[in-house]
């Protein structure tokens, strides 16, 4: 393994931990690394996992660049059930019939989702509105109008259908709350469905299977700093 250079700037691509933010695997890498300069190039839920790609000192200036490219995920969908969040993170509502939903309808109405879309964000997400994050507000129970975004869906797969849950890859770009599709997937097939659980496999080129763990790039950013 190459030494790391944390004064000039490092491109880090981490396996984001479930649970975790994205601001604390910065600020773990941050204080690991002594480094003031650390970010991280696309938000992910706490209940998401996957790629997260975090710079340091001068290659923070790539960050724009990386958030601009197509990125890649798989997932889980459930079918029948919605919450308020549109994921596993708030109390899901009673399931209701899904026997006139076949599998020829599932892949129909997934296709109406490929292409340029509006879709409206989450009210629990970190988008900010008057220097304060949605969730925030959400978790007040404040009400929020939000304006529908463009965004483009290159590719929507369901690999596997064991319903209720829908397996699915889907490729998209910048900006895509993959939260919202699951939710309008939902309510497309009139039965309402919640995201359950999320992966980050691909951003631009960077790939989840040349990721480090979190614990072993802190030990070995810890190892290099105590030789040095």
């Amino acid at each position: 393994m190459p030494p790391f250079d944390f004064q000039t700037g490092e491109v880090l691509l981490v396996d984001k931990p479930l649970q975790w933010t994205s601001f604390d695997v910065v600020n773990k890498i941050r204080y690991a690394t002594r480094q003031k300069k650390v970010g991280h190039a696309g938000t992910l839920d706490p209940l998401a996992t996957g790629l997260l790609i975090v710079c340091t000192g001068k290659k923070t200036k790539l960050i724009e660049s990386y958030q601009a490219q197509v990125k890649e995920y798989i997932g889980t969908i459930v079918l029948g059930q919605t919450t308020p969040s549109y994921d596993a993170e708030t109390q899901p509502t009673e399931a209701v019939s899904l026997s006139h939903i076949s599998e020829e309808m599932l892949h129909q109405v997934s296709k109406h989702f490929v292409g340029v879309i509006e879709q409206l964000p989450p009210i629990y997400s970190a988008i900010k509105v008057n220097g304060e994050r949605l969730y925030e507000k959400a978790r007040r129970g404040e009400e929020v109008v939000l304006q529908p975004r463009k965004v483009e869906i290159f590719d929507f797969e369901l690999t596997q259908i064991q319903m209720p849950l829908i397996h699915f890859r889907v490729v998209c770009s910048k900006g895509t709350y993959i939260r919202s599709l699951a939710h309008d997937f939902g309510q497309a097939l009139g039965v309402g469905a919640y995201l359950a659980n999320l992966r980050r496999t691909r951003i631009g080129d960077f790939s989840i299977a040349d990721a480090w763990q979190l614990p072993e790039l802190i030990e070995a950013i810890k190892i290099q700093l105590q030789k040095a």
